[in-house]
């Protein structure tokens, strides 16, 4: 139970990460037992960010993807060869990364088969990754879902077509609808499958892979939360407008504004902020 416990309050250890939209760094702050915090020299060129349970990813300019942070399980060792990769997504334990000619690659845990993307491999246009389990939208709309499929998570709902975006939890996943409607499927002990109505005008979602909570942002800039709230995870701050981009942790959410501040809600033990200028977020734990 301690050891639960203890994993639970590490939680909070890549709570935080986001880029420079100008410099192409990171900015990394939270729980840093595992050096998850600790970008790598040099901290430039970077285009894209992830955060696992205790890794951190980071997708440069030139396709390549740098990790760091725990890796009991291989997390941070990037399969060879390290190139042309344009997508990157991480699991609790294990990683994703999208290559331009539309191949998975997957590396980390694979207890329950997270790491074994379904033939045919090819045709992607994105990933995301839950707790133990993984995802790949296609060029067609559909997604594909692979790995640990206790709670339905990978069981995508009929009609499986016109998805644009997807979004792994911790028992549970969401896409995104070309008509603007969010699709929940999986686990649902804490409501985190339950859109709220009226579910339409969507541009965007987010979950967290050890999370048990649902983001998603409108058309009109305000965010729709549900789901897990003990920590206040789903109360939306005040003004509720004027957002452009969103991220879940476990236990937190997080939201940019169009004037490039950043709201944080949920759980803040170790996630004091103080930023701007931030142009991508990614949470985890």
């Amino acid at each position: 139970k301690n050891l639960v416990l203890a994993a639970a309050v590490a939680a909070i250890l890549s709570a935080c990460i986001a880029q420079s939209a100008f410099a192409g760094s990171i900015v990394a702050w939270g729980w840093n037992d595992d050096g998850q915090c600790n970008i790598l020299s040099p901290n430039t060129g970077f285009v894209a960010i992830a955060a696992g349970v205790a890794q951190s990813l980071g997708l440069k300019s030139d396709g390549s993807i740098v990790a760091w942070g725990w890796n009991a399980y291989g997390q941070c060792n990037i399969p060879s060869p390290n190139t042309d990769f344009i997508a990157i997504a991480a699991g609790v334990h294990h990683s994703l990364g999208l290559k331009r000619d539309g191949s998975i690659v997957a590396w980390g845990r694979n207890d329950d088969g997270q790491c074994n993307v379904p033939s045919p491999n090819s045709g992607f246009v994105a990933v995301a990754a839950g707790e133990d389990h993984s995802l790949g939208l296609k060029e067609d709309g559909s997604i594909v879902a692979w790995g640990y499929n206790e709670d339905g998570q990978c069981n995508i709902p009929s009609p499986n077509t016109n998805f644009t975006a997807m979004a792994g939890g911790y028992f549970h996943s969401l896409g995104l609808k070309a008509d603007g409607s969010i699709v929940a499927w999986g686990g649902n002990g804490d409501g985190q499958c339950n859109i709220p109505s009226p579910n339409t005008d969507f541009i965007a979602i987010a979950a967290d892979s050890y999370g048990s909570h649902s983001l998603g942002l409108k058309a009109d800039g305000s965010i729709v939360a549900w789901g897990r709230n003990e920590d206040g995870q789903c109360n939306v701050l005040s003004p509720n407008s004027g957002f452009v981009a969103i991220a879940a942790g476990s236990w937190h959410s997080l939201a940019i504004a169009e004037c490039q501040y950043a709201l944080v809600g949920g759980m803040n033990d170790d996630c004091k902020v103080d930023f701007s200028d931030f142009a991508l977020m990614a949470a985890n734990w």
